[in-house]
């Protein structure tokens, strides 16, 4: 029979993910070799351990039972683990995580030499795209979410708060004139982002709960924060962006904040989700873990 201790590994993935090709691109192996992991796990206990369909994987009532223990036992083997050799928990494999472009870029990546040092039998799959991509369904370990987050089965903890701010060149506002209240918006040049629902192309809003919205229209829109403040460095507009994207061209001198007669939404935070498991696996903790004491207290 093929390593049980495999064996469950790729079952409790398997399960996680939802169908044996995500298990298998999440673990590195071929899913030829994921199947017949399964198979042999279910051969050895006589019993059918998972529903399979052309869509999705899902555990059988003794599966679910059987997965319930198994993962008790490989959190705890984990943590024995640690616990015999130096005190420090061994993270290896390959840890896919997806974050949103500009924060990746310019809040995660350059973090991840000093993670690699902790951590350097883990490899890093950083997956920027500022799609809202399906956990699950694509086979990421994890993901880094701004804003509000939806009701879902995912499991979040919070990294850091996060607020949109609202900036424009010194040139523009010397040429245009500088609003001082949320209508004034209406005869401006506002460049608009196309995944945001309160700083989107039709419309921005503004106040603690989004209570004020203000038509806007503008040269450009674009799907990416970072194409936007070139463009309003350069002179082209107006941008409703987020405090990690516009700080440092704020602290440069190439944009001024504006403050309106109401505040700026409050975005709610940067937020990691992972799939719901009773114990996420080790890699993921480690690199939330590392996350959430480099973010303490910082907006």
């Amino acid at each position: 029979m093929l390593d049980r201790f495999t064996g469950l590994q790729v079952l409790l993935r398997t399960v996680e993910l939802g169908s044996l090709s995500a298990a298998a691109r999440a673990m590195g192996m071929s899913p030829t070799m994921v199947t017949k992991h399964v198979a042999a796990l279910e051969e050895h206990l006589g019993v059918r351990l998972l529903h399979r369909t052309t869509r999705r994987v899902t555990p059988t009532n003794i599966g679910r039972a059987y997965l319930d223990v198994a993962e008790r036992i490989l959190a705890e083997l984990e943590d024995a683990d640690a616990a015999a050799t130096a005190k420090s928990l061994v993270v290896k494999g390959l840890l896919r995580v997806s974050i949103p472009v500009s924060f990746g870029a310019s809040q995660i990546a350059p973090l991840i030499p000093a993670f690699s040092a902790l951590h350097p039998e883990l490899t890093v799959d950083l997956g920027l795209n500022d799609r809202l991509v399906d956990i699950v369904e694509e086979g990421w370990d994890m993901a880094i979410r701004i804003g509000r987050l939806a009701n879902s089965s995912l499991v979040a903890r919070k990294l850091t708060s996060c607020q949109l701010l609202l900036c424009a060149s010194p040139a523009y506002l010397e040429k245009h004139g500088r609003p001082y209240c949320v209508a004034d918006l209406r005869a401006h040049a506002c460049l608009g982002y196309t995944l945001s629902q309160v700083a989107g192309t039709a419309s921005w809003s503004f106040g603690a709960n989004a209570e004020v919205t203000v038509p806007i229209s503008g040269p450009l829109r674009a799907s990416n924060g970072d194409a936007l403040v070139e463009a309003a460095t350069a002179g082209l507009g107006i941008i409703y962006q987020p405090t990690f994207i516009v700080a440092r061209p704020i602290a440069t001198g190439e944009l001024v904040r504006l403050e309106l007669d109401h505040p700026p939404v409050d975005l709610g935070g940067v937020y990691a989700v992972y799939p719901p498991a009773e114990r996420p696996p080790a890699k993921t903790r480690v690199f939330i873990d590392f996350l959430i004491q480099h973010f303490a207290g910082t907006p």
